[in-house]
């Protein structure tokens, strides 16, 4: 099989033009068919509040009424991701934007009401991701920038998780390709000492999870993270990495932020 490898970017890399710029170099810089998929929750926040409509927040996660699925949308599938692709055309690398709505690649379910309304967001089930659609992108030369908006099919736009649409997305694609999915966030990776950037675990396997928790490696946010990492692993795919967004320039020496295996 082909190796594909698909990063998902976050709000730390998106906000800074400089670090951007440099993160969409080593991008470019990757060999073989790749896939870009992002957010964009700051500058979401900050163009709300510039258009006087409030973000609400419950738990670190959005509310999408109507008026800021409008907001997530014009920023997350316009502006972030239009700039985006122009800048890796610059670069060499002919991008192509889309949402889920976009070829029908992503069709989602809004979630329902329990507890909490959470509005206009979408929930992914196994067949919300056309790998055959994809593929056919990548087969083309292009390389699919899929923001966090999908479509549930019948007309209506939904918010969904974008750490959430990249596992789903390698998921889909390790029937067609070897996948890697790469997370870049603002740590080095999976520490042993939170606050000591040289303590890097380079590779964690699936059996090695439970005790990294128990001794507290493994604490905090980093918990559902792997946890959701291992999920894709265990239905296929490849290798999952967590790392610096600065540092995916390493990643082909092996030498880039966590790599988790079966």
């Amino acid at each position: 099989m082909q190796k594909l490898t698909i990063i998902k970017i976050g709000g730390n890399v998106i906000d800074n033009s400089e670090n951007l710029h440099h993160f969409l170099q080593d991008f470019t810089a990757l060999e073989g068919p790749k896939i870009l998929i992002h957010g964009g929750g700051k500058i979401a926040t900050e163009t709300s509040a510039a258009m006087g409509i409030e973000a609400k927040m419950i738990d670190g996660r959005r509310i999408t009424d109507i008026d800021t699925l409008r907001v997530v949308t014009m920023v997350y599938a316009g502006l972030i991701n239009k700039n985006m692709v122009a800048q890796l055309q610059a670069k060499g690398n002919n991008a192509i934007g889309l949402t889920g709505a976009d070829g029908n690649i992503i069709k989602a379910k809004k979630r329902p009401v329990k507890a909490i309304d959470y509005g206009f967001v979408g929930d992914l089930e196994e067949s919300s991701v056309s790998s055959t659609m994809l593929d056919s992108l990548l087969k083309a030369g292009l390389t699919p920038v899929l923001c966090a908006i999908t479509h549930d099919g019948d007309t209506q736009l939904l918010n969904t998780n974008a750490d959430t649409i990249a596992s789903a997305v390698a998921v889909a694609m390790s029937s067609v390709y070897e996948t890697h999915l790469v997370y870049c966030f603002e740590k080095k990776g999976v520490l042993k000492d939170v606050n000591d950037d040289a303590t890097v675990v380079r590779e964690i396997r699936a059996s090695e999870f439970e005790g990294l928790k128990a001794d507290g490696t493994v604490a905090g946010g980093m918990i559902p993270k792997l946890h959701n990492a291992f999920e894709a692993i265990n239905k296929g795919v490849a290798a999952v990495y967590i790392g610096k967004a600065d540092e995916l320039g390493e990643i082909e020496k092996r030498n880039f932020g966590t790599k988790l295996l079966r």
